[in-house]
């Protein structure tokens, strides 16, 4: 039997053209349980999300405004914008977590693969303002924001900006396995 990977890792794309059909709460919270599934350092689950529904206008507004120039002009028609942030510091001793970036990291792998199994697409964000989303997001002192996630179903790459048009595609380049892999040492 030929071994191949899942289909939804390679289904999975980001898009930046969102329909303007809605998510269900109950499809998003379904959504959040899968992230909150993943594996993390000591079990400490140093993920939160702050997230608003397009509909709910002055939270999702919130959110969008933390957003750089750019892609304010194409997530506001996402149809949740969602904030990741993590926990800065281990709860049980107060030490530092070095690890709740990459666990925040898991956590959107699981739910970026929850979401293509229904359709759902995500685009990852690392363009934002950090002052203004700790500041408008209210985040507390001991958690940091790590990105911003636009979620929504397929839309039209037409109703985007001429520039981002041609980018528009589920393919895009991926490295070798190769060039990502090194027995024993790097570099050799």
């Amino acid at each position: 039997m030929s071994k191949s990977i899942l289909p939804n890792i390679t289904k999975r794309w980001s898009p930046r053209a969102f329909s303007s059909k809605s998510i269900s709460e109950e499809d998003l919270d379904l959504l959040f349980k899968a992230a909150g599934k993943a594996a993390s350092s000591y079990n400490e689950q140093p993920w939160r999300f702050v997230y608003a529904h397009r509909e709910d206008t002055q939270n999702f507004n919130l959110l969008l405004e933390c957003l750089t120039e750019f892609n304010q002009k194409w997530a506001k028609n996402a149809a949740v914008l969602v904030a990741t942030v993590a926990k800065k510091s281990f709860s049980n001793n107060g030490k530092p977590n070095a690890h709740s970036w990459h666990d925040i990291g898991l956590a959107m792998g699981n739910l970026s693969l929850q979401a293509t199994s229904m359709d759902i697409y995500l685009h990852h964000m690392a363009g934002y303002d950090k002052e203004k989303t700790i500041e408008s997001l209210n985040i507390r002192a001991d958690y940091e924001p790590v990105t911003f996630v636009a979620i929504g179903y397929l839309g039209d790459k037409e109703q985007l900006p001429d520039n981002l048009k041609e980018q528009e595609t589920p393919e895009s380049p991926r490295k070798d396995v190769d060039e990502i892999t090194f027995v024993g040492q790097m570099g050799k």
